[in-house]
């Protein structure tokens, strides 16, 4: 019989995965602590401060003394535990294969602290088996724990409407650790869905590739477009509008952030490099930005311009600016010789420029991430690249 108040520390807690997590968690009754090596996040957390844009963060955040929720950088808290949740996953490495560094050295960190009868849920995306992998290796060096994968769901910024509103895929090795993902994610979720853990693994890898490939392929229609001198948001337009069967078509645009590539990589690690659809979905992403240099240069050349680039997140109306394609706009404008001036009207950086300052200075203007501020933005006399059409009127 469970408890039906689990003690629940969730590692990372403090992170964009880790803590809506943590919140509803505590919210719906469960002693959570948040653990992070993060200081300075866990004071503003005490403090009641959101440290990222998330919507109904503040708000949640707010209500935390009516829960039960402790935020700590004392590993040790482990011990006391039931259930520890993880939110660190395999990146790649600079082959583009899997790396377990963090998640070994958590691993590490936490193993004085394990005792046998716990649970451990891995949240953060895995490569295929990196679940029974953990599991060899605690059984190895003595522990007998539970292992489960429930892999999170949410888009960036809406994470806690999400985790409520989406169903959860949850998998673990054992008939308890099944029952306990189910019980903690039954509760906030809006259902559940029971696979195998590998089954869970390549389920998450198989999401993010799959959105990865349709922004692709919409980057893909908007180069070819540009270089027949077609507007590709205008046929954009022709094709999904009232038209049922083009819903899911996307505008071009950066495909970027800290998971569709690296999961599209791991993806192609897992079937031992034989992926050529994800592979040639990374040329096609990653070489937008360069593709939109191209086509400025064909108008003007770069060398000793001012140019501006308006927005440096990964994606629209957020702060989180993680593995943001706009930065390699950037490098790749400076390549040529350019005076570039950055903005964002979410991130904090002294390195940017106000947004009037940049208008101000240059008669370049590349869209790196249309933030809804941005739209009624007067253009006239600039020389604007924008892939996302972000100005049609234009």
């Amino acid at each position: 019989m469970l408890r039906e108040r689990l003690r629940i520390a969730v590692i990372g807690g403090g992170g964009h995965v880790g803590l809506p997590l943590s919140l509803v968690l505590a919210e719906e009754g469960y002693q959570v602590t948040v653990i992070d090596i993060d200081e300075t996040r866990l004071q503003d957390l005490r403090e009641n401060k959101f440290p990222f844009l998330e919507r109904g963060g503040e708000e949640l955040l707010h209500k935390t003394k009516e829960f039960d929720i402790q935020y700590t950088s004392d590993f040790s808290t482990i011990s006391n535990q039931e259930v520890i949740i993880f939110t660190v996953g395999t990146p790649v490495d600079e082959h583009l294969n899997p790396s377990y560094n963090a998640l070994y050295s958590a691993l590490d960190t936490i193993k004085p602290h394990i005792r046998n009868g716990q649970t451990f849920i891995m949240r953060s995306t895995l490569f295929p088996g990196t679940s029974d992998r953990i599991k060899a290796l605690l059984k190895k060096d003595g522990f007998d724990v539970g292992v489960s994968f429930c892999p999170e769901r949410i888009a960036q910024g809406y994470a806690i409407e999400e985790i409520r509103s989406l169903p959860q895929i949850i998998s673990g090795d054992s008939e308890k650790s099944v029952a306990i993902a189910k019980q903690i994610f039954g509760k906030i979720a809006s259902s559940v869905v029971e696979v195998s853990i590998e089954e869970a693994e390549i389920a998450k890898l198989f999401t993010n590739t799959w959105r990865y490939i349709k922004f692709s392929i919409a980057n893909q229609f908007y180069m070819l477009a540009e270089e027949k001198g077609l507007d590709f948001g205008k046929i954009h337009n022709a094709i999904t509008y009232n038209y049922p069967r083009a819903n899911d078509f996307p505008k071009a645009g950066f495909a970027a952030g800290p998971c569709l590539f690296k999961d599209t990589m791991q993806l192609a690690a897992y079937s031992r490099n034989n992926f050529h659809l994800g592979h040639s979905a990374m040329l096609i992403n990653e070489g937008l930005p360069n593709f939109l240099v191209e086509k400025a240069k064909k108008i003007t050349s770069l060398e000793g311009k001012n140019v501006g680039i308006l927005g440096m997140a990964f994606k629209p109306n957020n702060d989180d600016f993680r593995e943001s394609l706009a930065y390699k706009l950037k490098r790749l404008l400076e390549y040529e010789n350019a005076e570039v001036y950055c903005t964002d009207v979410y991130i904090k950086d002294p390195r940017f420029v106000n947004l009037n300052e940049m208008m101000e200075r240059c008669d370049v203007i590349f869209v790196g991430c249309p933030h809804n501020e941005y739209r009624e933005l007067n253009m006239t006399g600039k020389l604007l690249v924008d892939c996302w059409d972000t100005f049609p009127q234009k």
